[in-house]
């Protein structure tokens, strides 16, 4: 089965006018596609993957917390599935497999194989509708590609990742702001499906440990002007991979998910 959605052209016609581009709640529009399918063909579970990392907010402004991917968070999760069960289908479950991981524990998953290395990409840039796309699966210039490059090194040998991304983004001095963003110093995260700030600090910590990447130009800089003034109980990589929190994973899937920890 295969289910597809386009976006109407009258929507770069507006752009072209004049009309902000804001962001599209795509996981919510698939979401809901996805309720339609699942009455059609008799499915009774709705399965994202969705970490709990998606539930922070980007920022607080006005007193209000803002959070550009709010449709991957818990609170949509939760409303969006007592909205299924009260309206559509009362057997019909809605879930994400992933909400008890944080970034880094679905990164440190993922390291264990390196089945697609030559393929995966989160490089927003590779999936623009229009305009010119990186000739490589990487751009190596937009926040999220700077988040995973980060949130990777901790888990894989650093030849394999320089391998992934063509380049090694952390010993380019020019994105050490990039980066300040990503762990919230003097700046909060972007506007982008990232990590939390702790995760990137704590990533960040890790590599300043270790011989490799420890005399990188930005891990070097954060060794030197950052870490002085962070609390060490705030970057510890261990507790940030273990499994928490709220989830509504039925217990018929908790058990695969529980073979892969």
């Amino acid at each position: 089965m295969n289910i597809s959605r386009e976006i109407s052209p009258v929507l770069f016609e507006y752009n072209r006018q004049g009309a902000y581009n804001g962001h599209i709640p795509v996981t919510a529009i698939n979401s809901a596609i996805l309720a339609v399918a699942a009455v059609l063909y008799g499915f009774d579970t709705i399965a994202f993957s969705n970490e709990r990392s998606a539930s922070s907010a980007t920022l607080e402004y006005d007193g209000q917390p803002v959070n550009h991917q709010w449709s991957k968070g818990w609170e949509f999760e939760q409303r969006f599935h007592a909205l299924l069960k009260s309206q559509v289908a009362s057997d019909l479950d809605y879930c994400s497999l992933l909400r008890p991981l944080s970034e880094l524990a679905v990164a440190e998953r993922f390291a264990r194989t390196s089945r697609y290395d030559d393929v995966f990409s989160s490089c927003n840039r590779n999936f623009r509708i229009l305009g010119p796309k990186p000739a490589d699966r990487w751009c190596g210039q937009c926040p999220k590609c700077h988040f995973v490059f980060l949130a990777l090194a901790p888990f894989m040998p650093k030849p394999r990742l320089l391998a992934i991304f063509g380049r090694n983004l952390l010993d380019d001095a020019s994105l050490a702001p990039a980066f300040d963003a990503l762990m919230e110093y003097r700046d909060h995260k972007p506007f982008e499906c990232v990590g939390e700030g702790i995760e990137a600090r704590a990533a960040m910590a890790a590599l300043a440990a270790r011989a490799e990447w420890r005399e990188d130009a930005v891990v070097a800089r954060f060794a030197d002007e950052i870490l002085p003034s962070l609390d060490a109980r705030d970057l510890a990589l261990a507790p940030l991979l273990v499994p928490e929190g709220e989830h509504r994973i039925p217990a018929r899937l908790a058990a695969l998910i529980d073979a892969h920890r």
